[in-house]
């Protein structure tokens, strides 16, 4: 028993914000998740600090250049392995909690932040492709966002909802969450299939006042 299982079994649970293959094949994941940790997170900056800083991905990458694929193509094929064997991974958390953890996000474009029609057809796509149902797909809680939480929600997709930094932020966040479930199900799906999770950008929050707080420390000693 770990403290880390001991922080679940007060209802607390632990996500790993990383990813990298070396991570999945060198059984350091698997490991992590026997000491407890129940999730995992991604974004494009981190799958690119793993791709870019690293030769795990020279083989694959080289095949995809091989295959005529465009950078984007190259960036997915990539990502979605991972977020995929990750999953698997977390599958046995997913199980044996009932659905409560043991899911893997992945973010949609960043670039379609303000694009509410296209952010609902980009995380079907993708949650249909990976086609497990310990994925999250990562929708952002911008005006446009809001829309697509709802819907996605309504149509059985788990979304972790990021880029929130009020609780102007989480109310909307939360009207949206309990619209979608309202539409499912008018629609007979069932409640029970879909989950979501409101993530509190906490750490961006954290940077921004210690730098403000430095400031006003060396504005006082001037």
């Amino acid at each position: 028993m770990t403290k880390v299982h001991e922080l679940s079994k007060l209802g607390q649970s632990i996500w790993f914000d990383n990813i990298s293959r070396a991570l999945i094949e060198s059984g350091e994941l698997a490991e992590l998740v026997q000491t407890g940790v129940r999730g995992v997170t991604s974004n494009p900056s981190i799958f690119e600090k793993a791709i870019a800083r690293s030769t795990d991905y020279d083989d694959a990458l080289s095949e995809l250049v091989a295959e005529g694929r465009s950078v984007t193509e190259i960036y997915e094929a990539l990502a979605l392995d991972d977020i995929g064997r990750a999953a698997d991974i977390l599958r046995s958390v997913y199980d044996r909690t009932a659905g409560v953890d043991g899911y893997v996000s992945l973010e949609v474009d960043p670039g379609l932040a303000h694009d509410t029609e296209n952010t609902i057809a980009e995380a079907r796509r993708l949650f249909t492709t990976l086609g497990r149902p310990n994925i999250m797909i990562k929708v952002p809680a911008t005006p446009a966002g809001i829309p697509a939480v709802e819907t996605l929600i309504g149509e059985g997709v788990n979304i972790n909802i990021t880029l929130m930094f009020s609780l102007d932020h989480y109310d909307a966040v939360t009207g949206a969450y309990l619209s979608g479930l309202e539409r499912l199900a008018d629609s007979g799906g069932d409640l029970s299939g879909v989950a979501s999770v409101a993530s509190f950008f906490v750490s961006r929050v954290d940077t921004a006042v210690d730098r403000a707080l430095e400031e006003v420390g060396n504005s006082e000693l001037q």
